[in-house]
């Protein structure tokens, strides 16, 4: 027996008659206490045994059995939690979405960095993942949006130090029995649960794993991480890697909310017990409706749909074909009653899913959790569509948030509506790019390959099965994976991917090593943010290729962070000085770039550059007040997507939907600058991480996710945020905020550019300064600017469309008086006027329509700073314009082009004007006999 399998060896299993038998089918190993049992009970080795045969005592709702699973535990000395949210990049830097249950507590409890908010706990978490989009509707069983019901307990050794949490709450034994005994409150027959093992592995860690089975449908799946990469590991794990138990083991469970409700009801698929009313109305909207006895093969269907796993079918039309075949039925009929039904059960739960992500706050863009809310927004368009569902995608989302109990319904119709305007100005446009390519590829008799399909969707939003009708039509070839949209998603949902780092070199990784062994800097700057002054001995000064790092053992100068630059100000002895250019922290250690060495064990003095401190304070300060004015203002899903700090000015990046007008912006300058007007008191506090988050909430990591046990919030008045930047103390100190104007950074995402202090100060005079200049050349009050500016305006443009009608009447009349000196040049009598107009580029243009507009070609000149030509030839005249126009101009050294109809160009050596035109009629003839 392998070491890994002695970690099943259970005295739970033994106690309780439990067997330890492989499955013939698939060859794993699994524990029963039934021992006729063969097979480890998961299809494709057995088929759902519950579908029309309830598994528990009673049929529960999804409030119900939520409800059922977290008493239970509760009763079991087990704290209950709210859930998070679905947006887990609130509290953690390297996922998009909620996976599972023990997202919440990764990495900084997980580690044990942080402690649990209680141990042991129980969580219903509702989770979004995207790689099962494909076989949601089909499976019968997957779902895109689920909660996932656990219970967790956090551990260490007995002999481990420096963590969180200490000693051990309960382990395998413990976790096994809690799900038995939760089995046995629901009314299941123990009998037949199988328990099989599988090792679980990812992100580094590992550890022994059940997957729980019953009646066969996987409910529950119990991890016990307790082992980490290790190459002298004792344990080698299926992913090839060795491992080796950690300080630190924790209770990973997972029980399936939507799972266990289905088993609870015996319905044919997942989707009846969880969207029942929804799935009546989609149904009733779309006109689906079935006879008796095709109801009676649908739902036989679904017992069969089981086996049906996109990652592990070839395709999906096979895998339709076995079960057709065991049916009974000719696939093609089959497939003709499930798909509508499919697609109803995967709009469904993408409208679920959608209801998690903009509940949360997640707004549409082009880039991680953005783009894929974005993505599951026009795929239930395309299904909707499809089906032939013709309620409004914002109708269906609403359903949906509305039972979740979210509270922003209004934004998240609002931000679906906005959002699928967006999306058909992309399909007009993009559907003319596709049309192109299809053509070429069809040209070219090549197939559009799955990596072209991939970037049509992120450039232009198309779906694939767009892009594959309008191929067909054009006559090329296509080939939609089944998983195409699990392969979007992962392109778009690991927000920590990033370029390799290549190796430090030996020098570098000498100075980190030196900087690890010096002692944490102690940072004043957190005592007193007024202070400008200070006192520290030099503990090492590091030799760089510019200048010198200096650690001290303690500093008032603010180390760049948070999108606040770095203080700047002089390090002084009694016999010299040097000044800080830059401070960068690295780990807890300060490092001061300087200009000179003031000396290793030197006792130095500080002094900071007082004003430009000051001036990041009021900045950094207003950089929260702009952030709580923005959310007042245009809603709750406002949130920071960046933030940089300056000395003239600041941005603020905010997830929005919309372009932040005039008016809005107006309103936010308004709302900042009464908080600055109230003059609150800015306060600090550290509070531990869980109080922090369970009375605020995870909106306080708008600007990052800190470090700790202990978190730094920075109260301004109603707005709270873990921030470890410097502020003023009062609002009030601010002076004033102005903000400078709005941009669009990308899709989704706006900025506010603001200053505050002396910059707004500064720029609201640099404005009145050009108001004051405007005015004075218009001869009129600053105040009388911009009625004076708009009779000017309308007075120019009034004067511009008689200038372009004088031209017309001028060339009508230049047209004429040159009809006497047409040229004849073919036998069947066109005719052709080539002559030199010293006038601009619009009377050549004009001239020239005019004289084609009788049925003449014209070929016009003109000769001021450099040689032009503009070519115009009537209908049914074999002349193409471009053609003329592109030999004319290279004999002037230039060049141009056109239509067939009509051309300009030109070129720089006017001397050369004159040959060109006498060369005119000659070229005309050759172009007109090569027609």
């Amino acid at each position: 027996m392998s070491e890994l399998d002695e970690e099943y060896q259970l005295e739970y299993f033994e106690r309780e008659g439990f067997t330890r038998k492989t499955c013939p089918s698939c060859g794993a190993h699994f524990w029963t206490r039934d021992e006729s049992r063969t097979t480890c009970g998961e299809p494709p080795c057995e088929q759902y045994s519950f579908i029309d045969n309830p598994g528990f005592d009673e049929a529960y709702s999804l409030t119900e059995m939520r409800e059922a699973f977290l008493s239970f535990f509760e009763a079991h000395d087990h704290e209950r939690i709210d859930p998070y949210p679905v947006a887990a990049n609130r509290w953690r830097d390297d996922v998009l979405l909620t996976q599972a249950s023990i997202y919440d507590f990764q990495p900084l409890v997980t580690s044990g960095q942080a402690p649990p908010p209680a141990n042991p706990l129980c969580i219903s978490q509702p989770s979004i993942r995207m790689d099962d989009i494909e076989n949601v509707g089909k499976t019968g069983r997957h779902t895109m949006a689920f909660e996932m019901m656990a219970h967790h307990a956090f551990n260490t050794q007995p002999d481990a130090e420096g963590y969180a949490y200490h000693g051990e709450v309960y382990w395998k034994d413990e976790t096994v029995e809690y799900c038995d005994q939760f089995f046995e409150s629901m009314g299941a027959d123990l009998s037949e649960i199988v328990y099989i093992e599988d090792p679980w592995v990812g992100g580094g860690n590992a550890g022994p794993a059940i997957e729980v089975i019953y009646r066969g449908v996987e409910l529950a799946t119990l991890v016990f991480m307790s082992m980490e990469q290790d190459p002298d590991g004792e344990f080698e794990m299926k992913d090839g890697n060795r491992y080796s138990k950690m300080d630190t083991y924790v209770v990973d469970t997972g029980y399936g909310l939507e799972r266990w409700t289905w088993v609870s009801q015996g319905t044919p698929t997942v989707y009846e017990a969880v969207y029942p009313e929804m799935i009546d109305y989609l149904k009733s909207n779309a006109g689906i409706e079935l006879s008796e006895t095709e109801a009676t093969l649908v739902h036989e269907a679904a017992a069969l749909a089981g086996a049906l796993d996109i990652e592990e079918a070839e395709d999906m039309e096979s895998a339709r074909a076995e079960i057709a075949t065991e049916l009974g039925v000719d696939g093609d009929r089959l497939s003709e009653l499930m798909e509508p039904l499919e697609t109803i059960y995967a709009i469904a739960d993408h409208s679920r899913t959608l209801a998690y992500m903009l509940g949360d706050g997640i707004v549409p863009s082009n880039v991680e959790s953005g783009y894929l809310v974005r993505m599951v927004l026009r795929r239930t368009k395309r299904l909707a569509d499809t089906v032939g569902v013709s309620s409004p995608i914002d109708e269906l989302v609403d359903m949906q948030a509305d039972r979740l109990g979210y509270t922003n319904r209004d934004t998240i119709r609002e931000i679906v509506r906005t959002e699928l305007e967006k999306y058909t100005e992309t399909l007009e446009r993009g559907g003319r790019r596709v049309r192109q390519l299809a053509q070429e590829h069809a040209d070219r008799d090549a197939p559009i390959s799955t990596a072209q399909l991939l970037e049509l969707y992120d450039s232009h939003g198309l779906q694939p099965d767009m892009v594959a009708e309008i191929a067909t039509e054009e006559g090329a070839n296509v080939s939609v994976p089944d998983d195409f949209f699990a392969r979007v998603a992962a392109r778009h949902t690991d927000s920590s991917e990033s370029e390799a780092e290549s190796e430090p070199s030996k020098s570098t990784a000498s100075v980190d090593d030196r900087i690890s062994e010096l002692p944490p800097t102690e940072r004043l700057y957190y005592d007193d943010q007024d202070r400008m002054q200070f006192e520290a001995v030099v503990l090492d000064v590091i030799e760089r290729e510019e200048g010198y790092d200096v650690v001290l053992d303690q500093t008032m100068f603010y180390p760049e962070g948070g999108g606040q630059p770095a203080d700047h100000g002089t390090l002084s002895t009694d016999d010299s000085s040097v000044d800080v250019l830059d401070v960068q922290r690295t780990d807890d250690v300060i490092l001061h770039r300087t200009n000179g060495d003031p000396g290793k064990g030197e006792f130095v003095s500080g002094q900071l550059d007082g004003q430009r401190r000051r001036q990041l304070m009021a900045h950094h300060t207003a950089t929260h007040i702009i952030g709580h004015a923005a959310r007042e203002v245009l809603g709750d899903h406002i949130r920071q997507a960046g933030a940089q700090k300056g000395i003239d000015s600041s941005r603020f990046d905010v997830t929005h939907y919309r372009r932040i007008d005039r008016a809005d912006r107006e309103k936010i300058e308004l709302l900042a600058n009464r908080i600055v007007q109230q003059n609150i008191p800015v306060v600090q506090e550290w509070p531990d991480r869980n109080v922090a988050e369970s009375q605020y909430g995870f909106d306080i990591y708008q600007g990052g996710i800190p470090p700790g046990s202990n978190v730094r919030l920075i109260h301004v008045g109603d707005d709270v945020q873990a921030c470890a930047g410097t502020h003023v103390n009062r609002t009030g100190d601010i002076g004033c905020i102005k903000i400078f104007g709005t941009e669009r950074v990308q899709d989704g995402i706006e900025r506010i550019v603001f200053g505050a202090g002396d910059a707004a100060i500064e720029a609201i005079q640099r404005t009145e300064a050009d108001l004051a200049a405007a005015a004075d050349v218009l001869d009129v009050s600053p105040a009388g600017v911009p009625e004076t500016a708009e009779r000017f305006f309308n007075e120019w443009k009034a004067r511009g469309k008689r200038i372009e009608s004088l031209k017309e009447e001028l060339a009508e009349l230049r047209a004429s008086e040159s009809a006497t000196e047409e040229i004849t040049i073919d036998g069947n009598g066109t005719t052709a006027v080539i002559e030199r107009i010293d006038g601009d580029v619009d009377e050549l243009r004009a001239t020239a329509t005019a004289i084609a507009e009788d049925k003449t070609v014209a070929v016009l000149a003109s000769g001021g700073d450099s040689a032009q030509f503009v070519v115009a030839v009537p209908d049914d005249v074999g002349v193409n314009a471009g053609e003329v126009v592109s030999e004319l101009a290279s004999r002037v050294g230039g060049g141009g082009g056109g239509p067939p109809d009509f051309a300009q160009g030109g070129g720089p050596d006017v001397s050369a004007l004159e040959a060109a035109l006498e060369d005119a009629p000659s070229i005309l003839e050759r172009k007109l006999n090569v027609q």
